[in-house]
This record gives structure tokens, C-alpha cells and sequence, in this order.
């Protein structure tokens, strides 16, 4: 007797595949998930020939003899009217009973309850992902996936760069499966971590000595009036506005913090532009220490006691200021007729040439004409005589005169008549009191 038995290999998927399949024999029943038995007699047209009958068995098939008393065929019926009918019936045999164990397709396995329930691959460690990867449990199966900061390439993990695509808003370094942002000096990194915002230097530590000014990502220093930003752009140093300009004060010029002020030497006061000095006028404020017989004589910044003019023989007095030598006297022959006495002031450093003073004769005779010059004190050549006309003269300084000073000249203007054979001559003598300051 022969016995022919078809019985397939089992052939599973790959691990890692989502799509479950079942072995050979079995046909996915998609209402419960299970794999069930293919009745392969009925499927396959003559699946056994010559005198072999077909017996389904769980996951293949049987070809048996036809008069094999150990197993009996169903599908022997159709063939009752070709072949002959058994023999009379006996005792009934004991045939084994085929059961069909159920089968879970792959992916599942019989829990308790005998239901096919989902291996979890991960957990036991049955996956076949990369040491890279992390394990995903799915429905009957798994996945492998990267982890954050990682994608997957070609079965590796490879880092992201995130650097690269603009994470962050400032500055970004890469770091395996992360990134980490920092901000530029001046800011500070919010609590998103990847944004930054403006530290207001101002308000936080206010580095400047003196004022703050805020800006996008800095700040800066500055100064108040009177005060300069030192080359650390921090600190503010007092200006010496004194050292700028000499023009500041008409006289001294005095530095103060943040500021400067003017000041006047004795004898004057500032005037309300805060810089220029007025001379107080002693004698006229009668603020003066002249004894009664004295005159006082104001000048720049001071003032002068003047005793009264006294004649020097031969000369007697005319009133206060002149003196005459009279033509009878015989020591006067060759002295001037007159001597009338004259004072002035100047400021040090007057502008040259200067017309400072002016000098005419005060009646004129016929066929007489006049002559003017310094007759003396003009040692230093600071001055001399310029004829305006025919009985006038004027003094004019040459050279700057630096003062506290007095200077005496004696002008001379000389009388000469060709008619009466007549030559006199008559003196101004001018005391110029030259001041110590220009102003």
C-alpha cells in the first residue's frame, strides 16, 4: 500500500515586516486574524490520481489508496457508481480524529485565553533593529525609528544638524542628537531657548559714571555739559574749557567741575555777560585814600594821587595846571614861555599806530608858523609827532607800550615869526599813565 502525504515547509516573513503572512496551507481569515486550514481536496482539481484518494489534513493533504481501511475518504461517494460498494458492513472501526490546531498568523501568539494576541518585540527583545535605532511595537510587529535629534538613513542614525536650517537666532553649536544656542554679547537667551532678547545694560548694573543710553544689543556713555567721555567710552572727565580758548574771559579764566568762571582783577567788576571786567571808577565812587590837597586821578584798575603842580624857578604860576617864565626875567631866554601840564591814561597793549593825543596853537600871528616835536621822555621811540596843519600836531604811539607804566613827554610847539625876527616856544608836558591790563 502507499501512502503519499503533502505537507509544505512553513515559510515566514522577514522580522521587521508589518504584513503578516500565513504558511502554506493556511489562508488569512481577515475577520478574526487567524490562519485556517485550506481543504486543498476541494481546491485543487485531482489532487490525487490513478486509484488514490484525496484526505484533507490540517495545513496539506493525503493521497491514500482507495481501499486503505484506515482512512475513509468523504469524496469516496462520487465515485460509488464506478467502483464497487464496500463490503457488507461489519463492526464499525475506530478512526483517529484529525483536529485543527488554530495557528496565529505572524506577528501574534496564544495568550492565556487562547486568542491570538500581539508579540511585543521590543520588550523581548526579538527585533532586529540597528544599536542605533529604538524599537517601535505595532500591531504585529515593529518599527525602528532614530531618536530625537537623529533621521534615518540607509538603516543608520545619522545626526541632524540643526544648526544648518536656523534653530536658533543667534549663535548655534551642533552637539550629537542636539544643538545648544547662545546669544551675542548684550543679549540673553529666552525661556524658548533658541530666541534672544536685548539686555537693557541700563537698568540691570548702568556701567556708565554719569548717563546711560541703552541700544540694540549695547549701550552708551554719556556726558553732561562740562564733562568728556574718557577713551574707555565709560568714565566722564571734567573739560577745562579754560584750555580751549583764550577768548573765554576778558581776563582769568578759571576751571571748575563741569564748568568755568571768570574773574576780574582789583579795580574792576564783572559785567553781567560773565566775562567782561568794567573798571571801577575810585574817584568817582570817592573810594580813594587822596589827602585834601591831592587829586584823584582815575585809571584802568587803579587810580592815582596827583599833588598839585608847583612852578620851578623862574617859572611862577599862571593857575593850577600852567606855568610862564616871564621875557623880562633874564633866566628865561632860553626857556619855553609856557609849561601847561597835562594827564592821560592808556591801556597796556593799545593797537599801533594810535593817535593818542592832540596838541594846537591857540593864537595865531600873522607871518609866524609853527614847528611840533617831542623835546623829550621819548627815549624808547614809542611815539612821535604827525603835523595835521599849520598850528596843529598830533601824537601818535608807534610801538605797543606794555603797562603798569608812566610815561612824562615834554611837546614841544615852536613859534617862528620871519617878520619880527621872533622865536619862542611853549611845552606840554603829559604824564601818561599806562594801565596793567589791556582792557
Amino acid at each position: 500500500r502507499i501512502l503519499t502525504a503533502f505537507t509544505l515547509a512553513v515559510c515566514l516573513s522577514r522580522p521587521g515586516k508589518a504584513q503578516q503572512q500565513c504558511t502554506n496551507g493556511f489562508d488569512l481569515d481577515r475577520a478574526s486574524g487567524q490562519c485556517l486550514d485550506i481543504d486543498e481536496c476541494r481546491t485543487i482539481p485531482e489532487a490525487c490520481r490513478g486509484d488514490m484518494v484525496c484526505v484533507n489534513q490540517n495545513g496539506g493533504y493525503l493521497c491514500v489508496p482507495r481501499t486503505n481501511p484506515v482512512y475513509r475518504s468523504p469524496y469516496l461517494n462520487p465515485y460509488s457508481n464506478i467502483y464497487p460498494p464496500p463490503p457488507a458492513p461489519g463492526p464499525v472501526p475506530n478512526y483517529p480524529t484529525v483536529t485543527r490546531p488554530l495557528i496565529c498568523r505572524f506577528g501574534y501568539q496564544l495568550d492565556e485565553n487562547n486568542q491570538c494576541a500581539d508579540v511585543d518585540e521590543c520588550a523581548s527583545d526579538s527585533h532586529q533593529c540597528n544599536p542605533t535605532q529604538i524599537c517601535i511595537n505595532t500591531e504585529g510587529g515593529y518599527t525602528c525609528s532614530c531618536t530625537e535629534g537623529y533621521w534615518l538613513l540607509e538603516g543608520q542614525c545619522l545626526d541632524i544638524d540643526e544648526c544648518r536650517y536656523g534653530y536658533c537666532q543667534q549663535l548655534c553649536a551642533n552637539v550629537p542628537g542636539s544643538y545648544s544656542c547662545t546669544c551675542n554679547p548684550g543679549f540673553t537667551l529666552n525661556e524658548d531657548g533658541r530666541s534672544c532678547q536685548d539686555v537693557n545694560e541700563c537698568t540691570s548694573e548702568n556701567p556708565c559714571t554719569q548717563t546711560c543710553v541703552n541700544t540694540y544689543g549695547s549701550f552708551l556713555c554719556r556726558c553732561e555739559p562740562g564733562y568728556e567721555l574718557e577713551a574707555d567710552g565709560v568714565n566722564c572727565s571734567d573739560m577745562d574749557e579754560c584750555s580751549f580758548s583764550e577768548f573765554l574771559c576778558q581776563h582769568e579764566c578759571v576751571n571748575g567741575p563741569g564748568s568755568y568762571y571768570c574773574i576780574c582783577p582789583s579795580g574792576y567788576n564783572l559785567l553781567d555777560d560773565s566775562r567782561s571786567c568794567q573798571d571801577i571808577n575810585e574817584c568817582e565812587n570817592r573810594n580813594f585814600t587822596c589827602t585834601p590837597q591831592q587829586t584823584c586821578f582815575n585809571i584802568p584798575g587803579e587810580y592815582k594821587c596827583l599833588d598839585p603842580v608847583r612852578c620851578e624857578d623862574p617859572y611862577i604860576q599862571i593857575n593850577e595846571n600852567r606855568c610862564m617864565c616871564p621875557a623880562e626875567n633874564a633866566g628865561c631866554r632860553d626857556q619855553p614861555f609856557t609849561i601847561l601840564y597835562r594827564v592821560m591814561d592808556m591801556v597796556s597793549g593799545r593797537s599801533v599806530p594810535s593817535d593818542i593825543f592832540q596838541m594846537q596853537a591857540t593864537t595865531r600871528y600873522p607871518g609866524a608858523y609853527y614847528i611840533f616835536q617831542i623835546k623829550s621822555g621819548n627815549e624808547g621811540r614809542e611815539f612821535y609827532m604827525r603835523q595835521t596843519g599849520p598850528i596843529s600836531a598830533t601824537l601818535v604811539m608807534t610801538r605797543p607800550v606794555k603797562g603798569p607804566r608812566t610815561i612824562q613827554l615834554d611837546l614841544e610847539m615852536i613859534t617862528v615869526n620871519t617878520v619880527i625876527n621872533f622865536r619862542g616856544s611853549s611845552v606840554i608836558r603829559l604824564r601818561i599813565y599806562v594801565s596793567q591790563y589791556s582792557f
